[in-house]
């Protein structure tokens, strides 16, 4: 499945609100157990969570955690969630280029295949992977040194899109456990972006979910192998109000939340 994600310099920078969201709130930010010396975070099903990838970064939603742009947001801005008793999750795009990126021009231009739908993205030849795993390595180290929990990596499906490469579901589901070894390798946790036909495979190799429109979409259940693995799966809904999904979402222990396309702030739970 294609992400439905709007690129970041595309849309308006938002003001900072405290008046944001709507629908409950957790009362008090509660992520779960912190991990033993040495062990990742494991978020459990029904956690909470806001997704802000767009404006400026509001650290006043009672989320217990948050998944934030791994590149504009700083160091300080994930200390001060720390601090204030979130859990972090580092968005990075690890199947698709991005022209607006600083790294950009690392990425040799072989790698470089069609465009995924979004301005100044194209997907990424993933069966490259001695070229590919040393600039995600960049990128995870990125995340560690600026005290993410866990890294949220995107475009994880390309073998079922055109992206100008014969890709297989051997070679994703080879590069997608190349993406969460290199997270653990950081002590960061990882979540499986969508890829729902692959979760059968993959739900022992990552740490976590993370979908958008499963229920617009009637797949909500495909995503069930993560809850019976005691593993969060993180959702959002665009285009259904939460009284469309909700119910199905507490049934499943989904962690559901309504967005609007451009991921500020705002956002709706259940």
């Amino acid at each position: 499945m294609k992400r439905r994600l709007l690129p970041l310099l595309v849309v308006p920078l938002l003001l900072l609100a405290a008046a944001c969201t709507s629908g409950p709130e957790e009362a008090e930010p509660d992520p779960g157990p912190a991990p033993a010396p040495g062990e990742r975070w494991l978020p459990r099903p029904g956690t909470g969570w806001q997704w802000q990838l767009s404006g400026r970064l509001d650290t006043s939603v009672k989320a217990p955690v948050y998944d934030v742009d791994g590149f504009t947001t700083s160091k300080e801005q994930v200390t001060g969630l720390k601090e204030a008793g979130r859990r972090t999750i580092c968005y990075v795009s690890t199947g698709a280029w991005e022209e607006f990126r600083p790294d950009a021009d690392a990425f040799p231009k072989e790698l470089l295949g069609k465009g995924n739908g979004w301005e100044g993205e194209r997907w990424l030849d993933i069966r490259r992977t001695a070229e590919l795993e040393p600039l995600m390595a960049v990128r995870f180290d990125m995340c560690r040194d600026k005290g993410f929990d866990a890294v949220e990596p995107d475009n994880m499906d390309g073998y079922r899109n055109e992206t100008g490469f014969p890709l297989t579901a051997e070679d994703q589901l080879r590069y997608n456990r190349l993406i969460a070894r290199l997270a653990h390798e950081r002590g960061l946790s990882v979540g499986l972006k969508n890829d729902l036909d692959q979760i059968p495979e993959l739900v022992g190799d990552f740490d976590f979910a993370v979908n958008e429109q499963c229920a617009q979409y009637e797949e909500c259940e495909e995503l069930t192998p993560f809850i019976t693995a005691d593993k969060a799966v993180f959702h959002v809904e665009y285009e259904l109000p939460p009284s469309r999904f909700c119910a199905q979402s507490r049934r499943l222990k989904l962690s559901s939340m309504q967005k609007k396309y451009e991921l500020g702030a705002w956002r709706r739970t259940c």
